[in-house]
């Protein structure tokens, strides 16, 4: 009796199996073009034309890899130029300022008085800015602010707080893959900064900070 039971379902699935199999929908036809070759009638499907390339050679592909390297490494640094050069600028024009305050003053202590009132101000204007820029924008405007002042930041902070002061800062810079001492070289190898500032100067385009 059971395997009457069994073979009862298994002829029941096959039905159902074919009756499912053998319905067709509106899409299950897809016309295509024929060609007749004798008594035979072959489909004739057009294809897109593939283009096949013949591989490039290592060396192309090592150069165009170290080109687009070389796009990358620019734009970063034509960017951190754009975002620093303002704050060169300001501190050349600040610099100017203070010398000409300092020549003005004879007492030791009013020229003291003066540097602190202004490095108050500096700070209140500046740090938190300053605190933001990565080491690689850090580095472009310590060489930015010896192009517009015509001296190393190690000098400037050297004749503003004095040479410990000057030391401590340098052993600080150091740290951070930075040196105070650096002169800046547009002929040599600040050639590419040189040319994004001129690029600068000649759209008009920063904001010196104030």
């Amino acid at each position: 009796m059971k395997n009457a039971l069994r073979i009862f379902f298994i002829l029941i699935a096959a039905g159902t199996s074919h009756r499912l199999w053998a319905q067709k929908g509106p899409h299950d036809t897809i016309r295509v073009g024929a060609i007749i070759l004798g008594t035979d009638t072959l489909p004739h499907v057009w294809i897109r034309d593939v283009l096949i390339r013949e591989k490039a050679p290592k060396w192309a592909i090592k150069q165009r890899r170290q080109q687009r390297r070389n796009d990358e490494e620019y734009e970063r640094l034509r960017y951190n130029v754009y975002v620093v050069y303002p704050y060169a600028v300001a501190a050349a024009f600040i610099l100017r300022d203070v010398d000409s305050v300092l020549n003005s003053l004879y007492s030791k202590e009013a020229k003291s008085q003066f540097k602190r009132r202004k490095e108050n101000e500096l700070n209140r204007k500046f740090k938190d800015e300053l605190k933001n820029l990565s080491i690689e924008q850090g580095q472009i405007l310590v060489k930015l602010i010896a192009r517009e002042t015509g001296k190393p930041c190690f000098e400037i902070v050297k004749e503003m707080k004095g040479g410990f002061n000057a030391a401590i800062w340098q052993t600080v810079a150091v740290l951070f893959n930075n040196n105070l001492r650096n002169h800046y070289e547009p002929e040599g190898e600040d050639a590419v900064i040189e040319s994004v500032v001129q690029e600068i100067l000649a759209r008009g385009h920063f904001e010196m900070k104030k």
